[in-house]
């Protein structure tokens, strides 16, 4: 089956899905990107989870019930735009609960991977991009159900493409500790939002990156003692 020959490059094939939702508008026009393109990307990225998920039956077929209410919400959208604020909703909420359950099930995989190779690296990688999204959703969900519990230049506008655009900046800015300022948490539930989005990125790199790191230092540790032997 191509459900079995893809899986042993999982983890390649959604990491790659995810750059290009991260990175796609420095191609295209942010209204095309966003309305259409976007979108787009978002269901191939749901594909590649089920791909990844393929092995759990029951989570698998939850995927695909979410893909297939992705896809339906998102030609209502383009046919219907006069309730595109319940259509986006809809969407944020399919999008977070899918995020939340794929970062699950990457963890457990990484985490229990044996062998450390090309593969397990791109899976640690797609960990950290998800839970910068899993951190986006979570801003946006705040700021559409509370109007302003984000301030900063850009985010005084009703763009919607700017506002989705500035979060997503807003959510990798915090989970890598850089945070420039430029964007600030006004609410006290924004604020909590950002501290949880700061903790989630340090717990990843305190604990998933280092039992990687000691799975590979063993691994080149008994390749060189079976070597010497």
């Amino acid at each position: 089956m191509l459900i079995e020959k893809l899986f042993p490059y999982r983890f390649e094939i959604f990491f790659f899905s995810q750059v290009t939702i991260l990175f796609g508008s420095l191609v295209f026009p942010t209204i095309l990107f966003e309305n259409v393109i976007s979108p787009i990307l978002f269901q191939i990225n749901l594909m590649a989870g089920i791909l990844l998920l393929s092995k759990n039956k029951m989570v698998m077929l939850f995927f695909i019930i979410l893909l297939v209410i992705a896809g339906v919400v998102f030609g209502s959208s383009l046919l219907d735009t006069r309730n595109n604020r319940f259509f986006n909703f809809v969407k944020l909420i399919i999008y977070f609960a899918y995020y939340v359950v794929v970062t699950f099930e990457i963890v457990k995989q990484v985490w229990r991977a044996e062998i450390v190779n090309k593969n397990v690296i791109f899976g640690l990688i797609s960990g950290y991009i998800s839970l910068g999204l899993i951190g986006f959703f979570i801003c946006l969900s705040i700021e559409m159900t509370d109007h302003g519990s984000f301030s900063g230049m850009l985010l005084n506008t009703s763009n919607s493409e700017t506002l989705t655009e500035e979060l997503m900046y807003f959510s990798y800015i915090t989970i890598l500790t850089i945070g420039y300022g430029d964007i600030i948490p006004v609410t006290a539930l924004a604020k909590k939002a950002s501290i949880l989005i700061g903790l989630m990125g340090q717990f990843y790199l305190v604990i998933i990156t280092a039992i990687i790191v000691g799975k590979y230092l063993n691994q080149l540790q008994h390749h060189r003692n079976s070597k010497s032997n």
